[in-house]
């Protein structure tokens, strides 16, 4: 008998990865400094981008630093309102009061780079 060499299957490039992505799980953590104008503008636009992006797929933890300030140091926090996206991986995150939802589409890997 001779011994067979196992053949590697061919790897096909992924398609429609962003489409794919849609079906996950979304866990998110969102940075504030106590109640701001800023704050408030950035978790409403971030809950409107997701209920109408990723309905039913996601979850948001709002996180206070001005409760919890260690956080901050561990997740290397440097500006605030950060969104931090953990799932799916590779973790992402966005600065700011998420107003420009391509931006935030973008940076989420929501969407292509246009």
């Amino acid at each position: 008998m001779s011994a067979r060499k196992a053949v590697p299957a061919k790897r096909r490039p992924l398609k429609n990865t962003h489409k794919k992505r849609k079906n996950l799980q979304w866990n998110m953590l969102l940075y504030i400094a106590g109640q701001t104008p800023k704050t408030v503008r950035a978790l409403a636009n971030l809950r409107r981008i997701c209920d109408e992006h990723l309905a039913g797929l996601y979850s948001i933890e709002v996180i206070d630093l001005l409760v919890k300030p260690r956080l901050a140091k561990g997740a290397q926090i440097l500006a605030v309102p950060t969104l931090v996206r953990h799932l799916p991986a590779p973790m992402r995150k966005i600065i700011g009061d998420m107003s420009n939802t391509e931006a935030v589409l973008v940076g989420l890997d929501l969407r292509k780079r246009g």
